[in-house]
């Protein structure tokens, strides 16, 4: 919960960042100079993209959560079995055992998006973030029916 809410106050605040950008935007263009409308329409695009990437970022949190809803639901979930240092973090040698596995599941499971939304888990423990959302972009197109190259 504490982590949607998190999300939520700062895409909340990416969004004023947005409007109050598109707003010099707009005073830019209405100034009317060549190199004025220029630069406004420079700045319009970066709230644009901004919005466009905030979107496509929410979106991909949803699919994710809603998969791990599912799979929880059906008793699928991956159970935190890591071993921890004294400090509370991951102890390496555990991560690399789980995440064997794990990678050993979904090459023998290649379509099964569960495979990969467990494999997209053993990433994230391992600290391996591009990997981690690439595994479950995965995930998420094996479920919906899609074909997507990894």
């Amino acid at each position: 919960m504490r982590a949607k809410i998190s999300y939520a106050v700062t895409a909340a605040v990416l969004v004023v960042y947005f409007l109050l950008v598109g707003s010099r935007g707009v005073l830019l263009i209405e100034t009317g100079t060549p190199l004025t409308v220029t630069f406004g329409v420079a700045v319009l695009i970066l709230p644009v993209i901004g919005l466009w990437f905030l979107w496509k970022n929410t979106q991909f949190v949803r699919r994710a959560n809603q998969l791990a809803a599912e799979l929880d639901a059906e008793g699928g979930l991956p159970v935190d079995e890591l071993k921890r240092l004294p400090s509370g973090r991951i102890d390496r040698d555990s991560a690399d055992e789980v995440f064997a596995r794990r990678k050993a599941e979904t090459e023998a499971a290649p379509d099964d998006w569960r495979s990969w939304f467990r494999l997209a888990v053993a990433y994230h423990d391992a600290r391996d973030t591009p990997r981690a959302r690439k595994a479950m972009q995965r995930a998420i197109a094996l479920h919906d029916g899609r074909r997507l190259g990894v």
